[in-house]
């Protein structure tokens, strides 16, 4: 888990910042897809919901990083429905 989360730090990192969204996400999912596929095996179910919560913080700071006025999601919409709605993927 803690290779994993340096791995998504680096994905998701400051550098980072000029990625569009929807390309930031698809690395993400495309790299959460493939971890999951391989050490899903047995009963992941404790550190997939570690990851989902560690993934959508990591973007969701992400998303404040980018704006200069702080971003924030419409009014009704939390942060996580925002993500999903732009198509992150949930383990």
């Amino acid at each position: 888990m803690d290779r994993e989360r340096e791995t998504l730090r680096a994905l998701i990192g400051p550098h980072q910042s000029h990625t569009p969204m929807p390309e930031l996400i698809g690395r993400v999912n495309r790299h959460v897809r493939g971890w999951s596929h391989y050490f899903g095996l047995g009963y992941p179910r404790k550190p997939f919901r570690q990851l989902n919560h560690f993934v959508r913080d990591r973007l969701g700071r992400h998303l404040q990083r980018r704006s200069q006025r702080g971003w924030c999601a419409r009014e009704g919409v939390s942060r996580f429905a925002h993500l999903d709605h732009l198509g992150l993927i949930a383990l």
